[in-house]
């Protein structure tokens, strides 16, 4: 199977760099091509609810988290070349850890997505190192800067 670079980078930024505000930017575009296709979607969800706990957001977190869980459990285990059963089960752990942090706070952690395609774990190596890491990362969208002149 051929692979989007789109999906790629997502995959980099989220693994490698933990950069899930650039995981947003990066899928959100290949949904948008991909005329909203719903499984982008929840992947681009998990991306933004953990983005939103780290952050602070706990409701914001808990909401997307768990819509994404919903989302992708409605697809096969394995699909997009990743464990995605895998991931919509431990966003909606996430998401009902989340529910109850006021009673039971707890630090905030990263996910994984499990690749089990070799030739997508071969892309994303491949790729890896022409997709620089956003140092800092960015908090938000951020506006062309002007020149004065």
């Amino acid at each position: 199977m051929v692979y989007e670079k789109l999906y790629i980078a997502y995959l980099i930024y989220f693994n490698r760099d933990r950069d899930y505000f650039e995981c947003h930017e990066v899928l959100e575009e290949l949904w948008l091509a991909r005329e909203r296709e719903p499984l982008y979607k929840g992947l681009l969800q998990v991306a933004v609810g953990l983005y939103h706990f780290r952050n602070g957001n706990v409701r914001g977190g808990k909401l997307l988290l768990t819509r994404s869980a919903v989302k992708l459990m409605e697809y096969p285990s394995v699909s997009l070349g990743i464990n995605l059963a895998k991931l919509a089960q431990e966003a909606q752990e996430y998401a009902e850890r989340l529910e109850i942090y006021n009673e039971k706070p707890f630090a905030y952690y990263d996910l994984d997505i499990e690749i089990v395609d070799a030739e997508l774990a071969a892309a994303v190596r491949s790729a890896s190192p022409g997709i620089k890491p956003n140092i800092p990362q960015r908090r938000g969208p951020e506006r062309p800067s002007v020149s004065k002149s």
